[in-house]
């Protein structure tokens, strides 16, 4: 999912975006800097004081010595209160910004069309939603708040450390130009090098979520070891590059370390000489290697903001990549509801690619009459669920139009549109909620009677009845509790209950038995009138279902009219109902051989 280097946005343009989150807590930023101020400006009066008592003990000032400690005491006091309220608002602050992310991120997914999800990896993404986000709260809510406070400290030590002495201030400053050229480079070299870290670990997390989710095929295949060796490929490559991040660090770190400590030695030296000459005071010498040693941490710790900050800006390059996804399908400016109407659908010269240069439908021109039920008919990559997918707009159309009560599917809102279209699949998805909530899930205010009605009409009820706790109980994730007829009727009980006026079928009784399916075909002859009914399938069975049967070849329309009609004219259909026949009579030959 990464972009092309030359695409790559700038660190600043990416970090001034990551700033732009801080702006609704910009009351709580203003708070956190000004107690981070008070904080710092604490900790120079306990260096001023500092110096003091080494005078006043230098010089017998006794009853001067206690008043001074006092005050130290005092203002440590005033240091701990304002180190805790900045933490405690920064804290609130970082939770803040990664709610408003991880929801706007979120936001970003739900909205995006199937097409994005058909490129992108699921581990990527939920990496994204993770991994990068927390790297950028950390950044955003504890970071960016150090990283200002070290700054107040550099520009107000410096100045502190000027009206002390300037000639010593000149010495300790020294070596900021070489700590500014090694920093700039550190910045430079280690943002592509943790981009990377960041896109493998990503990867990891691909290979663990396929691993996981795929748990049963790998087992089935005794692939245990080669699915082992392929995550163990994946992290290798992690560990390389996590290594060459730390070999950078490792040696720009302490680099920016030691240079100011050249500094504060050449202050010792130099300050030691102008006290042991009497041109500085005892007391003074303590109070600037004190600003000097406040000045030293946040130069000493200037790796690890730099780190920090290469690390959130490459996260965020990674999260604006999703948030700055085109939504290709979305609502117009001025889209209206879908009026009222008996379903009719309508395909104009439709064409379809999912690639440009590669068409998948072509030059469709098709009407559905409202109440009728029409089975779609191809050999495997003949079009059919594509077709029919334009018709909830799960894709625009290349070119051509697709109409539903004679309104462009494009100019009604998404919401209005799927509202109205029940759509069951070959695989169905079920959420680890309970039996009850799944079906309800197009329909959250239905009562249970309502539910159950639709589980009856989908012939799940007796299977419900019989589950622990009926209704209520709960689902494992993706329906893995329960079978794969049991999870396709769920999903019809789903469609159904949302009463729309356009049912479409993808092959939706394929997970069922013979049995079964006649159940659930009496189901749905009941459930079909008054609605349009699309009904892929390869079943013969299934197939029955059908007013009419439009056979798709290679993306076209080849052939359209009734079983017996199309039996005697298209050869494409026969062939596939002959070959549905011949598996019929296999697989009943061969239970018929099983019960001798």
């Amino acid at each position: 999912m990464t972009d092309p280097e030359p695409h790559t946005p700038s660190n600043g343009r990416t970090f001034l975006r990551l700033l732009g989150y801080l702006r609704p807590y910009r009351t709580s930023l203003i708070f956190s800097v000004g107690l981070a101020g008070v904080s710092q400006g604490s900790q120079i009066g306990i260096a001023f004081l500092t110096g003091s008592v080494i005078d006043a003990i230098r010089n017998g000032q006794h009853a001067r010595l206690w008043w001074l400690v006092a005050a130290v005491g005092v203002v440590s006091a005033v240091k701990a209160a304002s180190l805790a309220g900045r933490r405690f608002i920064a804290g609130n602050q970082s939770l803040g910004v990664e709610y408003d992310m991880r929801t706007a991120l979120y936001g970003k997914l739900v909205r995006l069309s199937f097409g994005f999800y058909d490129r992108h990896q699921t581990g990527q993404l939920m990496s994204r939603a993770t991994v990068d986000l927390t790297n950028v709260r950390m950044f955003l809510g504890y970071g960016l708040i150090f990283i200002a406070q070290h700054l107040l400290t550099v520009v107000g030590v410096t100045a502190v450390m000027f009206a002390v002495n300037w000639r010593l201030a000149l010495i300790g400053l020294a070596v900021t130009p070489l700590l500014v050229a090694v920093a700039a480079r550190y910045s430079t070299v280690s943002h592509p090098v943790l981009r990377d870290v960041q896109q493998r670990l990503a990867d990891v997390a691909t290979a663990a979520e396929e691993s996981i989710v795929g748990v049963h095929v790998v087992k089935a295949f005794a692939q245990e070891e080669a699915t082992l060796a392929s995550f163990e490929a994946r992290s290798q490559a992690v560990f390389e590059q996590t290594v060459r991040a730390n070999r950078q660090r490792a040696f720009y770190v302490p680099l920016l370390g030691f240079l100011p400590l050249i500094a504060q030695a050449a202050v010792l030296l130099v300050g030691g000489r102008m006290v042991m000459h009497g041109s500085l005071a005892l007391g003074s010498y303590f109070t600037f290697n004190l600003l000097l040693l406040m000045l030293i941490m946040p130069l000493k710790m200037l790796g690890n903001w730099i780190g920090l900050t290469q690390r959130a800006t490459a996260s965020g390059e990674r999260i604006f990549e999703v948030v700055d996804e085109p939504e290709s399908v979305t609502d117009r400016p001025d889209a209206t509801d879908l009026p009222a109407g008996p379903g009719l659908v309508r395909f104009e010269n439709v064409d379809f690619e999912y690639a440009p240069g590669r068409p998948v439908l072509q030059g469709i021109t098709l009407e559905l009459a409202a109440g009728s039920t029409v089975a779609f008919i191809g050999h495997t990559g003949s079009g059919k669920t594509t077709l029919a997918s334009l018709v909830p707009r799960f894709y625009d159309a290349t070119s051509g139009r697709v109409l539903v009560d004679g309104c462009d599917v494009r100019d009604l809102s998404l919401r209005s549109l799927r509202r109205e279209i029940g759509v069951v699949s070959q695989d169905p998805l079920l959420f680890s909620a309970t039996v009850r909530e799944n079906i309800a899930f197009g329909r959250g205010d239905a009562t249970l009677e309502q539910v159950e009605r639709a589980a009856r009409l989908a012939q799940a009820h007796e299977f419900i009845a019989r589950l622990p706790k009926g209704y209520d109980t709960l689902v494992g994730e993706r329906g893995v509790t329960l079978s794969g007829g049991q999870r396709q009727r769920l999903a019809i009980a789903r469609a159904l209950l949302v009463d729309p006026r356009i049912l479409i079928l993808d092959d939706a009784t394929a997970s069922v038995d013979a049995t079964t399916e006649a159940r659930i075909r009496a189901g749905l002859e009941e459930a079909k009138r008054g609605r349009t009914t699309i009904v892929i399938a390869h079943r013969a069975s299934t197939i029955a279902l059908a007013d009419e049967i439009v056979v798709l070849d290679a993306g076209r329309i080849i052939d359209r009219g009734t079983h017996a009609a199309l039996l005697e004219t298209s050869p494409v259909y026969r062939e596939i109902y002959e070959h549905g026949q011949l598996d019929r009579q296999a697989v009943e030959i061969a239970l018929e051989g099983g019960d001798q």
